[in-house]
């Protein structure tokens, strides 16, 4: 069985406070971009393995997110073995959200091959044990998020008239870090509102509090964004802690790639 774990974008990302447990309050808006996506495949194996291909990934396989998900599953209803074969398209430490994706895929996957039964509410508790942004990939439909990015309510944004274009520059921004450096605050904007403005609007309105702490670091972020803009985007943010940026487009230049050769990761 194949599914193709797909990335997402944030529109907007406040940090609000800081928790007792050490992580943190946030308000973002989850926007899924299902044209840019991993390849997972699993079927039955005489032991549980996992292979890779595409992008290098990150760490030692037995602590990738997928047998972690699997796992989960497989101590609650007592699974065979199975292998994995993870081809990597979205690069990690992105802000993309692709090992999250992958996670998530992976428990509706085996829910569905081994005909488990569980819901979409069941499968977004497993999830939280995963990740924070991993339950929103189990519905995997545009979603405004508080708590630590875990508690979603839909809401009706749609992008399908713009061109959504996502660069990632040649550097990988680690979460931890990105947290370390910023500092709480109240937003100024209620991201809940989004969708009664039109995206022009958002530019002055809308930003993601990890920029102020990760440009100062990373500047040719700062300039792939502003790029963007340069470039005839309505709106452009960097998604996530980064290093990738997106801008949304009514059209784009006609020599687009020959204006950024290198580092365009999507479009569409």
């Amino acid at each position: 069985m194949i599914v193709f774990p797909n990335a997402k974008i944030n529109i907007g990302l406040h940090v609000v406070s800081r928790r007792p447990d050490g992580y943190h309050n946030l308000e973002t808006l989850f926007y899924p971009v299902v044209q840019l996506a991993d390849a997972l495949e699993m079927a039955e194996a005489n032991e549980t393995r996992i292979s890779f291909s595409g992008l290098p990934v990150e760490g030692p396989p037995e602590e990738n997110l997928v047998l972690k998900a699997f796992r989960l599953l497989k101590n609650e209803f007592n699974l065979p073995e199975v292998q994995f074969h993870l081809h990597k398209v979205i690069p990690t430490g992105a802000g993309l959200g692709g090992g999250s994706s992958d996670a998530a895929f992976t428990l509706k996957m085996v829910n569905l091959f081994f005909q488990l039964g569980l819901n979409k509410e069941q499968l977004k508790k497993f999830a939280t044990k995963l990740g924070a942004d991993c339950p929103f990939f189990i519905e995997n439909q545009p979603a405004f998020a508080t708590g630590i990015g875990d508690r979603l309510s839909p809401v009706k944004i749609d992008l399908s008239d713009y061109r959504i274009v996502i660069l990632k520059p040649d550097v990988s921004v680690n979460t931890a870090a990105a947290y370390k450096n910023i500092v709480p605050s109240k937003p100024g904007f209620q991201l809940e509102r989004l969708s009664q403005l039109p995206v022009a609007e958002w530019k002055e309105l809308v930003v993601n509090d990890f920029e102020r702490s990760v440009f100062p670091r990373f500047p040719e972020i700062e300039k792939w964004k502003e790029k963007l803009f340069e470039l005839g985007a309505e709106y452009a943010s960097m998604s996530g802690s980064g290093s990738a940026v997106f801008g949304l487009f009514r059209q784009l230049p006609t020599d687009f790639e020959k204006i950024i050769p290198q580092g365009i990761l999507f479009s569409r």
